[in-house]
């Protein structure tokens, strides 16, 4: 029987072929390492192979820089009947020194399928901390505000 798990944190040194022109850890490749922690706790969540739907609000607070110790911190924080909502937090330091600095975070929606591609239903999350309810809440609205968003370039 599966047991759900509700975060993932990947740890790594960023590596000088991570670099951009400016010298600093390129946008995609930090964008890559949100994807994979993000699927990684969806299909840890789930138990089952899982799509991204979107990703949300993706904040790019300070840069990346090469030899910096990375942490991705992927959380369950909302639930839907097949989604999972997934906050991602970028964290980097110095690796001699212990002061993580957030680099990034985001919010991915991921929905979980069977072998067909069919949706399946997931396990239900239910926050039990303030900033479980607070993370919660911020899915929600990011949602709801790519649901607007949505419907405004569908209108003609």
């Amino acid at each position: 029987m599966h047991k759900p798990s509700r975060s993932v944190e990947f740890r790594f040194l960023a590596e000088p072929t991570d670099v951009n022109f400016g010298g600093k850890v390129h946008g995609g490749i930090v964008m890559k390492w949100i994807d994979q922690a993000a699927y990684a706790c969806a299909a840890g969540w789930s138990g089952k192979y899982c799509i991204t739907v979107s990703v949300g609000a993706i904040r790019f607070v300070r840069p990346v820089l090469v030899g910096n110790l990375v942490t991705v911190e992927a959380t369950v924080v909302h639930t839907g009947n097949s989604s999972m909502h997934i906050y991602v937090s970028v964290k980097a330091t110095d690796p001699k020194l212990s002061n993580p600095l957030e680099t990034n975070h985001c919010i991915i929606t991921f929905i979980a399928v069977d072998a067909d591609g069919d949706k399946v239903l997931v396990e239900p999350w239910k926050p039990k901390t303030k900033l479980d309810k607070k993370l919660q809440q911020y899915a929600i609205n990011m949602k709801d505000l790519s649901i607007q968003a949505e419907n405004k370039l569908r209108e003609s």
